[in-house]
């Protein structure tokens, strides 16, 4: 055994650090800085650590109800707080659920290099941080706040001010159509606090975001006035989700991206709406009338 250490111990720094940046995140952490001190030493090259990326460990058929606890929002936060504490500078992709304003704030602190940070699904991420990520992550080229119902209107603000290199955006929230798949795993406060201000994001995006060229807002509850700012403000859209937006119609889907130019793909909403939400069986005929002859009369 010792000859062995001794020998795996002989191996140059730079031989070092180009195994460990073959090595998965996880081969890392749990088995790489265990083999002995030299490459325990090695894994402490910033260069190592450019991406932080937890999203194969939460990309499974069905979420964990462990998931939305404090506890486990604390072990993520802990997770990101050392990873931000021993790279810093060097990171320019973060990719997580789950944390909170508490590790966040670091990120904005000593991240001014960052260019990715999705944190979906984090209900105790707040204005706070992110209006520091704004003004401490000024190269920001994508961001993912979907199901993130602390965030609003004013920090989507906040990011098209300060990071004009923005492309991405995603901003989608739970299907509040038909929350059956969530209940039960997301806490019921939460899931019934989605954010009703869509016209007031749609503003946001549509004034501040000119360069983008993705952007997702799945069940957003903006109207047709909404979706007209975002295609007149953001001219480069190449792709555009609007699954789920019920307050649209196909007419106004139409007409608002008509002037995109750039466009290459756009999911358009499914106009089902389940009866365990409205009521259907009374005013089915009348939402039927509304789409067939676009009279818009019994928008939702």
């Amino acid at each position: 055994m010792e000859e062995n250490e001794s020998e795996w111990g002989e191996l140059t720094r730079e031989c070092l650090i180009n195994i460990l940046s073959r090595l998965t995140f996880e081969d890392q952490w749990r088995g790489a800085m265990l083999v002995c001190k030299s490459w325990f030493a090695a894994l402490q090259e910033p260069s190592l650590h450019s991406e932080f990326n937890l999203e194969p460990y939460f990309d499974s058929p069905s979420e964990s109800p462990r998931w939305w606890t404090l506890q486990f929002e604390f072990k993520i936060d802990s997770m990101l707080l050392s990873i931000v504490r021993s790279t810093h500078q060097f990171l320019t992709q973060i990719r997580i659920r789950h944390c909170s304003d508490r590790s966040l704030n670091l990120v904005a602190q000593r991240c001014p290099n960052l260019e990715v940070l999705s944190i979906r699904s984090c209900p105790r991420v707040t204005d706070d941080s992110i209006s520091k990520i704004a003004t401490g992550c000024p190269n920001l080229r994508e961001l993912d706040i979907s199901y993130c119902y602390e965030i609003t209107h004013e920090s989507i603000e906040l990011i098209g001010r300060n990071c004009s290199n923005l492309k991405v955006l995603k901003r989608n929230l739970m299907n509040w159509l038909d929350p059956s798949q969530h209940i039960g795993i997301v806490p019921d406060d939460y899931l019934n606090a989605c954010p009703q201000d869509g016209d007031s994001e749609a503003a946001a995006i549509a004034n501040y975001m000119p360069h983008l060229e993705w952007l997702e807002i799945r069940f957003s509850k903006l109207t047709v006035k909404g979706l007209n700012s975002i295609c007149q403000g953001c001219p480069n859209l190449e792709y555009l989700d609007l699954s789920g937006c019920a307050n649209l119609t196909s007419r106004d889907i139409a007409n608002a991206s008509s002037s995109l130019s750039h466009l290459k793909d756009i999911k358009k909403p499914n106009f089902y709406i389940p009866r365990s939400v409205y009521h259907t069986e009374r005013y089915g005929h009348w939402r039927l009338y509304d789409e067939r002859f676009q009279t818009d009369v019994f928008r939702i």
